[in-house]
């Protein structure tokens, strides 16, 4: 990461590019990102949200994606998909009680060797957009590792970091359940969706940035640079 601050996600990227001998990380690779100095109304952005076993990115799975596109500061709602992910673990009775998968439901779905080059086609050369994203980009990591022996590398905002950010820069004292991903949705006044569902979440996630969007800079000299960590 100290790396992709001094030189940039696309040094990064070309580093990864050279090592790597796979065909699924070499297409993800090969296409360039954004510039740091681009407007962000010309962003091509992905919002992601996972639902997983667990949160111990070792040795829990991922089980659904959720994926939604932006362009434009516009959410495209034509773009959204929603894929359950097979797993052989069984799930456990906490994670069912949240998310209301069960194993049954997964027992047909695809793959992850198969959903993930699918996932990373999506994100190649975009910004990706996550809420909590250390979550999402874990998994990915792993999975990228696992299958293909390679890091993961992709710019990310994260809804959760910009909240945390404007608190701190108004010296506003908050509590953690304040920067939620629903509870940050109610304090912009936005109607309140099924939480625990990826497609909702990435489609929630992706309208919370939109409003973020006016009051961290204008839309229209906002660049990604100012929303990124």
């Amino acid at each position: 990461m100290m790396f992709d601050a001094l030189f940039g996600y696309n040094y990064t990227r070309r580093k990864l590019l050279k090592k790597t001998n796979s065909t699924v990380m070499q297409e993800f690779l090969s296409n360039p990102f954004p510039d740091k100095k681009d407007l962000i109304t010309n962003m091509d952005i992905v919002s992601i949200d996972f639902e997983t076993t667990g949160l111990d990115i070792a040795k829990d799975k991922v089980i659904s994606i959720g994926t939604v596109n932006i362009g434009h500061l516009a959410v495209n709602l034509i773009s959204s998909s929603h894929q359950l992910i097979k797993t052989k673990k069984q799930l456990p009775e906490s994670s069912v009680v949240i998310h209301q998968i069960t194993d049954t439901q997964i027992t047909d779905a695809m793959s992850i060797e198969n959903a993930l080059p699918i996932l990373l086609k999506k994100l190649s050369g975009k910004v990706m957009l996550a809420h909590n994203a250390k979550i999402e980009l874990g998994f990915i990591n792993k999975m990228c590792q696992e299958l293909y022996g390679s890091d993961f590398i992709i710019p990310v905002i994260d809804t959760q970091y910009l909240a945390k950010r404007s608190f701190e820069r108004q010296n506003k004292v908050f509590k953690s359940n304040e920067l939620r991903l629903f509870n940050l949705r109610k304090s912009y006044n936005m109607p309140a969706y099924k939480a625990h569902n990826a497609l909702m979440d990435a489609i929630a996630t992706a309208e919370l940035f939109l409003a973020m969007v006016s009051k961290i800079a204008s839309n229209k000299n906002a660049c990604l640079r100012d929303f990124l960590p």
